[in-house]
């Protein structure tokens, strides 16, 4: 009996002190910040039409609209939070902001570090290419030859995909989606390889003088908000929210302003 009475005082002693030991979640946290909450958002503001800058040194973007509608209906402030993107994930990780909505890719490999609402959008990558190798060069599989040089940004899937589908060719890397264009634009490099809706703005930008587009996506990349792993009620959240938004004109009317409409690229530096 003494035992059984011991078992019973040790439960309700656990008991009394878990919520002491509980840890308040992402959404809690957004709530107590400041006066009426802020929601951080980390993105890198150089991935059109996604997140960019423009000329008066003002983040905006896909994703930017999307993060204010957000904190619109969560009835707080935001914080965007510029972050290299080398660094965004343990940026995440060690709770500098809240989410990253920065056109991420929902990958395996990233999903066993964080993890992901549910898809917004799905890209492709495909290829600008340099203008006198139009009709020689037709798909990335025409690319794959030693002969050529190749090109994407340092660490995303555009590199995974230039290495791992067009093995032969030579392959650089860059910081930046702006110098692999300029690079292609100066005659460096043959081909350079990232997601659809980039290219397809970068050729606008650039123009069609000295690059083209080979515009049909060689793979299947579902784009999605990433959290602290665990973190599931955010993720629901989230998940509810993108519902709503694409059910009640929200989305459609941020993704024609940035995908389906030019007129914002007046505003660039």
């Amino acid at each position: 009996m003494k035992q059984f009475k011991f078992m019973i005082t040790g439960l309700l002693a656990l008991c009394i002190v878990m919520p002491s030991i509980a840890t308040a979640g992402t959404l809690e946290d957004i709530m107590d910040r400041g006066e009426k909450g802020i929601l951080r958002v980390g993105m890198e503001p150089g991935y059109m039409p996604f997140e960019l800058t423009n000329k008066k040194g003002e983040i905006v973007g896909f994703d930017v609209d999307m993060a204010k509608r957000m904190a619109k209906a969560m009835g707080v402030e935001l914080e965007l939070v510029s972050t290299a993107w080398d660094g965004i994930i343990p940026a995440l990780i060690t709770k500098k902001f809240d989410v990253i909505m920065s056109g991420m890719t929902l990958t395996q490999e990233r999903n066993m570090k964080i993890n992901f609402a549910s898809p917004y959008i799905v890209i492709g990558q495909t290829i600008l290419l340099k203008k006198d190798l139009a009709g020689k060069v037709d798909s990335y599989k025409d690319l794959n030859d030693s002969n050529y040089t190749v090109a994407s940004k340092l660490g995303t899937t555009g590199e995974q995909a230039a290495k791992r589908m067009i093995p032969k060719a030579k392959y650089i890397s860059y910081e930046t989606e702006q110098e692999g264009v300029l690079e292609l634009v100066n005659g460096k490099i043959d081909a350079f390889v990232y997601d659809k809706p980039y290219n397809v703005t970068a050729l606008a930008q650039r123009g069609s003088s000295k690059i083209t587009h080979l515009d049909e996506p060689f793979t299947f990349e579902p784009v999605a908000w990433a959290v602290r792993k665990g973190d599931y009620d955010f993720i629901n959240w989230l998940n509810n929210f993108l519902v709503q938004a694409k059910n009640d004109g929200t989305y459609d009317k941020i993704y024609n302003k940035w995908f389906q409409d030019d007129a914002w690229m007046k505003d660039l530096q």
